[in-house]
């Protein structure tokens, strides 16, 4: 089985939508319940929310045996990259391919960015250890409301000499 790692295009477009119905309910339902998980399917998870991102390049697929298992997208928050999706389908963690996709995600920021951005919500510990030993760290927490726990921001420092 040869994982391939590479830019996603407009054939990949329902594999994609497909790893974030599966992946999200398991991930958000026990931390911040079934309204929550069908807020962000709904605003996140459609063809409305992805081709754009697939279009601009900011889309990476993770594919085993020609299926997409897992998928990052990257893209702007005022003047930083945030790596704002990073999944991968529950029957394939734990095979690297979360970390693979993170290396290619930082290869390309390299030289382009200082840093490099996440938030995952408090309560989902799995994205704080995974993250952690990537060696983002903590920077600052957003209040959460109705039932959704607090958003946690980390980095990863790129480029040493640019940090202010």
């Amino acid at each position: 089985m040869a994982l391939i790692i590479r830019a996603a295009d407009g054939n990949d477009l329902l594999a994609i939508l497909d790893v974030g119905r599966r992946t999200w309910p398991v991930t958000y339902e026990p931390i911040a319940g079934a309204d929550y998980v069908a807020m962000g399917l709904a605003k996140w998870w459609t063809a409305d929310a992805t081709i754009p991102a697939i279009r601009a390049g900011r889309v990476t697929v993770a594919e085993l045996d020609g299926t997409v298992v897992g998928i990052a997208v990257v893209g702007p928050d005022e003047h930083h990259l945030v790596l704002w999706k990073l999944y991968v389908l529950h029957e394939y963690q734990g095979q690297a391919i979360g970390s693979a996709l993170v290396k290619s995600v930082v290869a390309q920021a390299t030289g382009l960015h200082p840093e490099i951005r996440i938030t995952y919500l408090e309560g989902n510990t799995l994205a704080e250890t995974f993250y952690r030993g990537k060696g983002f760290v903590e920077i600052s927490r957003e209040p959460g409301c109705d039932g959704v726990p607090e958003s946690v921001w980390m980095q990863l420092v790129l480029d040493p000499k640019e940090q202010s």
